[in-house]
């Protein structure tokens, strides 16, 4: 992806406010979020002096399940015919910096690194060839999962649903590039984990928009975490886990 702005969300006086990063990492605060209307108010800061939050509040998190096929084979799991769906709630929406928490009775927490879609106004039913028109832009996110949960019930819900069980951010790359060759990344205390590509995906990112949309109406500010490559692994209180993606940043996050 060549250079792009950055749209943040942080902590203000207290308060959540957005905002536009420019090249020189000055944050140009904005009244509210983009794709809702929001307008420069005059106030700059730095980034590196604010807290940053998770830049987007969704209305829905949909997630695709299998869609590296290293990563259904390291599972043990034949590939989907067509894109498999499933949902994390806002709820389990944290930003950078903030903690993951293992949830009591929970022994095999796991990452997993993915390309995540802001979409950028409300759509219904778009074409593959619409999806540019769509989305908002890009952002990194963890599918933080109790893998124990999810090999005892054989179903994702509870298991991809705990408080704090998505972490998403730094910030948001705006507009869209064509994420056909990204490198996705994640390390845990700086110990490589997984090392993919969304050139592996099987459905590609216009092709996922567009079936999520004839299944339902996507809100401007919704997430679409687009399946994680192989190399999931476990998490443990103590830990440090890094999401990057390529001409997007890293997301970074603690364990307790």
């Amino acid at each position: 992806m060549p250079t792009h702005s950055r749209i943040v969300r942080f902590e203000k006086e207290g308060r959540p406010a957005w905002g536009r990063v420019d090249a020189a990492s000055l944050v140009t605060r904005l009244s509210d979020a983009p794709w809702r209307g929001g307008k420069p108010v005059g106030e700059v800061d730095r980034l590196d002096e604010l807290r940053l939050l998770a830049p987007v509040e969704p209305s829905k998190i949909v997630c695709v399940g299998r869609n590296c096929a290293e990563h259904a084979r390291e599972l043990g799991n034949e590939l989907p015919e067509q894109p498999l769906l499933f949902l994390k709630p806002p709820s389990s929406v944290i930003g950078p910096g903030a903690t993951i928490e293992t949830p009591p009775g929970v022994e095999d927490l796991q990452h997993e690194a993915e390309l995540a879609v802001v979409i950028g106004r409300r759509c219904r039913n778009v074409s593959e060839a619409e999806v540019p028109s769509v989305v908002f832009g890009f952002t990194c996110l963890n599918d933080v999962t109790a893998r124990d949960i999810q090999r005892r019930e054989k179903h994702l819900t509870r298991a991809k649903s705990f408080d704090t069980f998505c972490p998403v951010g730094p910030w948001i790359a705006e507009g869209w590039r064509d994420p056909a060759s990204l490198a996705i990344r994640c390390r845990v205390n700086g110990e490589l984990r997984q090392d993919g590509n969304t050139r592996d995906m099987v459905f590609s990112v216009a092709a996922l928009v567009s079936f999520v949309s004839r299944v339902m109406t996507l809100e401007p500010g919704d997430l679409l975490a687009t399946g994680t490559p192989a190399g999931v692994g476990p998490l443990r209180p103590g830990d440090r886990v890094e999401v990057e993606i390529e001409g997007i940043g890293t997301l970074v996050n603690a364990v307790q």
